[in-house]
């Protein structure tokens, strides 16, 4: 069965006491706040025949069968592999799954993670199955980028919103998963995380903590003309490159926010708070803003799969990013 986050609770009572479901959820939220395992949940509920309390029973027919992996009605649809779109032949197989009577005799559960991995093409062949699937079909499409999806995708579902969870809750979760971290490590992955706390862990698991201190030495180095654009780039291969532009992303917003409000208590983690608070009083505003857009189509590019020049586009990033104390 799949875990129950605590800060899910209220959502979940508010879902699992519907005597009536939408043919369709889009479940959105930040990556690592359990979405997918709020979907799991919910099409375990919907698919048993004695739910308990509104939960999975966890010993009938259907829910030994979806434990198993064998559930005839039940269709997982997800890339085929990592970082990879769902292709319109998938979403084919989806949308014949749809139009079959089910053969349990009950309803049929479609889960969909990521939706925005979806292309053009297997959005647009979704779009009927969204709107009159055949008989009781639940459709639960999960989210990490809302934005990224067709307005007539989104139109066609009942949007909820996922919760994310108090500082207090996401510290005292990570720490029963760390129990051997200390809480500034803790606290330091949440912030990483941007407060959601299964991406903490895997961000732990990952080793980004190290990764954030190489990048974060290196901008330093950078600034100080103690490191080349073309050694940090080649430095930096094994960092991701989403993570990357994130982090650069948010340094920006940092020095934008300071310039703006001249408060120190917004120029984040000390770690690099001096290093923020030197590129907000140097670099001019109209040099910061014209990076700020060109990072943001950068960004954009990588998520949305473009093959572009790993090192190339590092090394612009970071001749740039040396150039903003000059540039006034």
């Amino acid at each position: 069965m799949a875990e129950a986050y605590p800060w899910q609770e209220g959502l979940w009572q508010q879902l699992s006491r519907r005597e009536r479901h939408a043919h369709a959820y889009l479940l959105h939220g930040p990556a690592g706040i359990g979405k997918r395992a709020l979907a799991e949940r919910l099409a375990a509920a919907l698919l048993c025949s004695a739910p308990l309390a509104g939960d999975a029973c966890g010993q009938c027919k259907a829910c030994l069968l979806l434990r198993a992996g064998t559930h005839p009605d039940f269709f997982e649809l997800q890339p085929e592999e990592a970082d990879k779109p769902i292709r319109v032949d998938q979403v084919r197989e989806l949308v014949d799954f749809v139009a079959q009577t089910a053969q349990l005799g009950g309803r049929k559960l479609v889960l969909l993670e990521p939706a925005e991995a979806m292309n053009l093409n297997a959005a647009n062949a979704l779009l009927k199955s969204l709107e009159e699937p055949a008989g009781d079909t639940v459709l639960l499409l999960v989210s990490h980028q809302p934005s990224r999806l067709l307005p007539t995708i989104k139109s066609r579902c009942q949007q909820q919103a996922c919760p994310l969870p108090g500082a207090a809750a996401g510290l005292a979760w990570l720490a029963g998963r760390l129990p051997e971290q200390e809480g500034a490590v803790h606290q330091r992955l949440l912030e990483l995380a941007a407060g959601s706390p299964l991406r903490a862990l895997q961000l732990y698991q990952d080793g980004v903590l190290e990764q954030r201190l190489l990048v974060e030495e290196g901008v330093k180095k950078l600034l100080k003309q103690q490191a080349a654009p073309s050694e940090l780039a080649e430095g930096w291969k094994n960092v991701p490159l989403p993570l990357l532009l994130d982090w650069f992303c948010e340094w920006l917003l940092l020095v934008l926010r300071f310039r703006m409000t001249g408060d120190e208590a917004g120029l984040g983690a000390a770690q690099m708070s001096k290093v923020m608070r030197y590129l907000a009083e140097r670099a001019p505003l109209p040099a910061v803003l014209e990076l700020q857009e060109w990072l943001l189509a950068q960004r954009q590019k990588v998520l949305g799969k473009a093959n572009l020049n790993r090192v190339l586009l590092l090394e612009a990033l970071l001749v740039r990013w040396a150039s903003l104390p000059l540039a006034g």
